[in-house]
């Protein structure tokens, strides 16, 4: 009889997971070789299961194995920023009016809070490597959340796969700037209004227009403005 206690995580797995946290401190970059000695000193794994990593890696597009030269990540292009932040849109939209739907008063409020405190630092000239990284924590977790709320494994997992070839494009083409967490902070606190009010079609186009943002960003296009009056958003209660 099964005694109910969960499973310690697979060799293979704990690679896996290694090698996802190396992408998003950015110690794996874009386009990069590495060999499997290279590999498995970086993740502290070892040769077997780096052996079994390898073909998932590979399946999911992150890497791919060049014949005399090792191993490649994943290269970012314009194909490469086209896919995944298409795929993105649709994960996403979805997501997020059932999410504005189905959430708590209280989990909304407690979003908007968390999001409004980092602007009001960023807006005081606060801005260091620990604002930052807590703007990074609160806005990729608004992300996952949504994702998450689905219930969906099979959903939950390919947008994983795909927010690692969305980090690769970001440290690619640019690293986060303190406008740039402002202005990120701000769309956000747009797209939170919207859910707040359980408004469906403003939440799709905002999530849409958040997502068109990120993609002209990594682009070095112009960021899209947003349609509020004059003053930035805050919505203290």
């Amino acid at each position: 009889m099964s005694t109910g206690s969960p499973r310690a995580p697979t060799l293979r797995a704990q690679a896996y997971e290694s090698f996802r946290q190396q992408i998003m401190q950015a110690r794996i970059l874009p386009g990069q070789f590495i060999s499997q000695r290279e590999l498995m000193d970086l993740l502290s794994m070892p040769l077997g299961a780096v052996r079994e990593l390898i073909p998932r890696l590979e399946a999911e597009g992150l890497l791919r194995t060049v014949p005399q030269r090792g191993l490649q990540i994943a290269n970012v292009d314009l194909k490469l920023i086209r896919n995944a932040f298409e795929l993105r849109l649709l994960l996403e939209r979805e997501a997020a009016v059932r999410f504005a739907l189905e959430a708590s008063a209280a989990e909304l409020a407690r979003i908007e809070d968390e999001h409004l405190s980092i602007a009001r630092r960023a807006r005081a000239g606060e801005i260091d490597d620990a604002l930052l990284a807590e703007a990074t924590r609160v806005d990729w977790g608004l992300h996952d959340l949504m994702i998450d709320a689905l219930g969906n494994e099979l959903i939950s997992d390919a947008y994983r796969i795909n927010s690692l070839r969305v980090r690769l494009i970001r440290f690619e083409s640019s690293s986060l700037a303190a406008d740039v967490l402002l202005a990120a902070m701000e769309e956000h606190l747009w797209f939170i209004e919207a859910m707040r009010r359980r408004d469906a079609r403003a939440v799709a186009d905002r999530i849409a227009h958040h997502i068109e943002s990120a993609r002209r960003r990594v682009l070095g296009l112009p960021r899209p403005s947003l349609p509020w009056s004059s003053e930035p958003l805050d919505t203290a209660r």
